[in-house]
């Protein structure tokens, strides 16, 4: 694994303290070791230096003024990592976290999922460290002007096409279509996510967490199982979360669980859909407020979590789906939900799994589903937004929900059929890196050196 020791070195000395961004060039290149071996080509042509590189990246100020008058500033990003088989395309994430490590995992990763999807779409990533949390709609609409009077330079149609992400929804696509229109007058499909009376896509926001669940479905339906009866804990309350539980209960299965910044809450008799989406998506409310309307329901602080944990993962389970963040789910975590009976992992977020949590579901030979796999259907609706955009049309909701699942589908038969073919039968992660990775390189070596 020497390739791997010295390509993190490099890395390490050439983009200082970005930990995100090392583990999950880790996580890929050491799952590659068998294409590596087989096929010299890939080394021959230098491909693992050249793809650990964005092809570009931009860091601007975003100077706004807030509602007092006073001037802010935070910090904006667009990382466009590769374009061998299409446009970059990747969310944009609003959120305190958010830093020049962060948005490179999240691009690096973007550029395997987006290729396993089979859409002519490269990857890319960006943001800013800024909190929409207690601010009023009209400070997000100035730091979203702001924000796009700087990156509306590079992105097109056909160049680099943004999303939404944590922190970006449909009001902060609004604003933010609004601005590039603005300064650029054209009308056209640069950003996807959009409202739906001006070129948005039905079943867009469904789409990540049904997508997770189309390919849990397809690792149990190999093993001749169902969701239907399964017990479920979710992590997470936003679009991705929501949508899993939801498409979860269409399948007969029973999530009991759900989690925010607050803490988590669990719900034995199955979360109640109704009152969930009136707490986060009408109220914005903590998951206290879920627990004060439903008896029978218990809610955990944050506060009260162990060191290091995420006590969502402490509720027995026959299948968990980890759909808030990065690095949620830790070893210890993995070996709680091991004892407690879990069979199936299925990752909505991106790298929500540490990669020593990740080694313990793959000795255990449970169905673990990885992210850039498992959630890529969120990505994949945005390239069925910019086709409808393209020809000036809008498909149905079954349309688009038809296609999301073929697609997912589609995606589990290349980690699945890529797995067996370097004979790990069961090791999706090896799977869907192999599959993603050998697409991107094959089409950057016939590209020439660029």
């Amino acid at each position: 694994m020497a390739y791997v020791a010295e390509t993190i070195a490099a890395l390490q000395h050439s983009s200082p303290a970005q930990r995100e961004f090392y583990q999950a060039c880790e996580e890929v290149l050491l799952s590659l070791q068998p294409l590596l071996d087989t096929d010299p080509k890939y080394r021959r042509h230098n491909i693992v230096s050249r793809i650990v590189e964005p092809e570009r990246q931009i860091m601007f100020r975003v100077a706004w003024v807030d509602d007092r008058g006073e001037v802010q500033v935070n910090k904006g990003y667009r990382i466009e990592f590769n374009s061998a088989i299409g446009p970059y395309k990747g969310g944009l994430r609003f959120h305190p976290s958010v830093n020049a490590g962060v948005i490179k995992f999240l691009g690096f990763e973007q550029i395997f999922k987006n290729s396993l999807t089979g859409l002519a779409i490269g990857g890319g990533k960006g943001g800013a460290n800024f909190d929409p949390k207690g601010k009023s709609d009209n400070e997000i609409m100035r730091f979203c002007q702001a924000f796009m009077s700087e990156l509306y330079r590079h992105i097109g149609p056909t160049i680099d096409v943004p999303a939404g992400d944590i922190g970006v929804g449909a009001r902060e696509i609004g604003y933010l279509f609004g601005q590039y229109k603005r300064l650029t007058g054209r009308y056209e499909g640069v950003l996807t996510g959009k409202g739906l009376n001006w070129g948005g896509s039905l079943a867009r926001k469904e789409a990540t967490g049904y997508g997770t669940v189309y390919f849990a479905g397809q690792m149990l339906a190999d093993a001749g199982q169902t969701l239907e009866g399964k017990t479920c804990v979710v992590s997470g309350a936003g679009n991705v979360a929501i949508y899993t539980i939801e498409k979860l209960q269409a399948c007969g299965a029973r999530p009991v669980t759900a989690s925010d910044s607050t803490g988590f809450i669990h719900d034995p008799a199955g979360i109640d859909l109704a009152l969930l989406k009136q707490v986060k998506e009408v109220e914005h409310a903590s998951l206290a407020r879920y627990a004060e309307q439903r008896g029978g329901v218990r809610f955990v602080p944050v506060s009260d979590y162990a060191p290091g944990r995420n006590a969502v993962w402490s509720v027995p389970c026959d299948a968990a789906f980890p759909c808030a963040t990065q690095n949620e789910l830790n070893g210890d975590d993995a070996t709680q939900l091991l004892n407690n009976g879990c069979k199936l992992v299925a990752e909505g977020a991106n790298m929500p799994s540490t990669q020593e949590a990740v080694s313990r579901f793959l000795d255990a030979g449970i169905l673990y589903g990885p992210g850039k796999a498992a959630n890529a259907g969120g990505v994949a609706t945005s390239q069925l937004e910019m086709s409808q955009n393209a020809s000036m049309q809008q498909w149905s909701f079954e349309q688009v929900d038809a296609r999301l699942h073929e697609i997912m589908t589609g995606i589990y038969r290349q980690a699945s059929e890529t797995a067996r073919e370097f004979g790990e039968p069961h090791n999706l992660v090896l799977g869907a890196n192999i599959a993603g990775f050998r697409k991107v390189a094959d089409a950057m070596i016939e590209q020439g050196v660029v």
